[in-house]
Formats: C-alpha cells, sequence, structure tokens
C-alpha cells in the first residue's frame, strides 16, 4: 500500500506564505533575510536553523498546531505542547470554562474546538438541542457544530431564516479551512457539509462587510416555539499550548424580548 510522503519543510513554507498571499520578497523583508536565502529554503537547497524556522513561523502569523508542523517538517521537536483538556494540568482552563458555561445561564453556551466539535455544554445548551431537535438524530449526527447545522437531518430543518444564517455560517468554516492551510480533518469537515443537499447553493461571491452584518439572528421554530439567537465566540487568550489555542467559547443571546421569555421558560 502506498504512502504519502510528509511535506519537506520548503513546501510546508512555500504553501503558508502563499497562504498569506505574500511573495518571496515580501517575506524576505519582513524577516531581514535575503530573497535568495529564502528561495534556497524553499527548494530545499538550504536547510534552516530552528531558530530561523520559529522566526518565519513568527512573521507568518501560523497558528501554534502549524508551527510544531513546521519545525516537524525541518527535522525539529515541536516547541509548544498539546494538552488533553481532561488532563490534570487542564484542572484550573476546565474550572474557569465550566464557571463561565454556568454564568451564561438560561441562555446556551458551548466550548468548541478546531474541528467545531462540541467538547464542553452547559445545561441551556442541551434544553435548548432537545427542545429543537430529535435527540436520536441529534445523536446519529454527533456533537460536531457543523454537522448539526447543515445535516439534512439537524437542526436545519427548524431554522427559518436558513439561507441567511446557514450562508454565514459557511462563509465562516470557508475562511477557517483557508486560514489554516494543511488542516486535513477541517478540510474534510468542510468538503463532507457541502455534499449535504442545497449546502453549496449556499456559496457564494464574497461580498463587503455592511450594517446588515452586525447582526444576523438565527430564527428557531419547533413545536409553535419560536426562538431568535445570535452568538458571540471567544477565544482563550493563552498562547503556548495548541488546545487552548484551539478552544473557542460560542455564547448565544436572545435577539428579542419574546426569545429571552421563551429560553427562560425553558429553564423552568
Amino acid at each position: 500500500m502506498a504512502t504519502t510522503a510528509a511535506p519537506t519543510f520548503g513546501e510546508v513554507l512555500r504553501l503558508w506564505r502563499t497562504t498569506r498571499r505574500m511573495s518571496q520578497l515580501g517575506l524576505a523583508a519582513e524577516a531581514e533575510v535575503s530573497q535568495r536565502h529564502l528561495s534556497f529554503l524553499e527548494t530545499g537547497r538550504a536547510k534552516p536553523s530552528r531558530e530561523m524556522v520559529t522566526h518565519l513561523a513568527a512573521i507568518l502569523d501560523l497558528p501554534l498546531r502549524a508551527r510544531n508542523d513546521m519545525l516537524l517538517s525541518a527535522g525539529f521537536a515541536p516547541a509548544f505542547p498539546e494538552t488533553a483538556l481532561d488532563e490534570p494540568a487542564m484542572d484550573q482552563v476546565r474550572h474557569v470554562l465550566e464557571f463561565l458555561l454556568e454564568a451564561h445561564e438560561p441562555f446556551p453556551a458551548i466550548v468548541v474546538d478546531r474541528r467545531w466539535n462540541s467538547v464542553m455544554t452547559n445545561e441551556a445548551a442541551g434544553r435548548f438541542l432537545a427542545g429543537f431537535i430529535d435527540l436520536a438524530s441529534a445523536a446519529a449526527i454527533g456533537p460536531n457544530l457543523a454537522r448539526l447545522t447543515f445535516h439534512p437531518g439537524g437542526l436545519r430543518s427548524t431554522i427559518v431564516n436558513w439561507d441567511e444564517a446557514a450562508g454565514m455560517v459557511l462563509q465562516r468554516l470557508e475562511r477557517e479551512v483557508a486560514d489554516r492551510a494543511g488542516d486535513l480533518e477541517l478540510a474534510a469537515l468542510l468538503d463532507e457539509v457541502l455534499e449535504y443537499p442545497g449546502v453549496a447553493d449556499l456559496q457564494r461571491a464574497p461580498e463587503l462587510p455592511s450594517g446588515r452584518d452586525l447582526l444576523v439572528p438565527v430564527h428557531y421554530r419547533a413545536d409553535n416555539r419560536d426562538v431568535r439567537m445570535f452568538s458571540t465566540i471567544a477565544t482563550i487568550g493563552a498562547a503556548y499550548d495548541v488546545t487552548l489555542e484551539e478552544l473557542r467559547l460560542e455564547t448565544f443571546f436572545p435577539a428579542d424580548p419574546d426569545s429571552e421569555a421563551v429560553l427562560r421558560a425553558m429553564a423552568g
């Protein structure tokens, strides 16, 4: 069985340079190295030092996972740890996240990883899901925010303004894939949801931001119950661990008094 060779340092560097829309000359100027040397690094005629790899990764503003991958491609050990959220070293982080999730009650809040998997939720998120989707269907789809949004058996059937809301979520996923060059799992997730019926039709030419982009609530309806919500996304300011950098806290807020009343009533 044929195996795919790991990308060389030069290939990884060229991929990220083009992703960041930088020319060799532009990157060389930013990094304060000669264009000739940068060209030699990309073609493999020169081998970078560990310091040069970390310097170029910083200039390209790479995510920590990508910085580790770039170091590995050059034959060096990774610089940043990747600690599982359930490990003892993450006790304090979990405590903080649990506090934030609980403090957001009675409104939904979730913690997701880079692949849009839900890794922590508050009780309000569970109540909302149970009120707007068949739990057996949700279990079959899995705790992935993209799949729950776009899958025909997910929340899609309850979203009144599907084209508008789902189109914006799709654009966000596409931006993340573009920003994380080489993240095959995230790219595979995008490919998967684009195969769902009608999702590819949501793609459109990029539009300039406008006033209407400030707040586009998602309108959910099920069992004569209407809820309109918008969300905010926060990241953890701790750029020393891959897991921490990739986690994000997504909090959902009612977009009007009627929606707030419904969510509070669901909380009993």
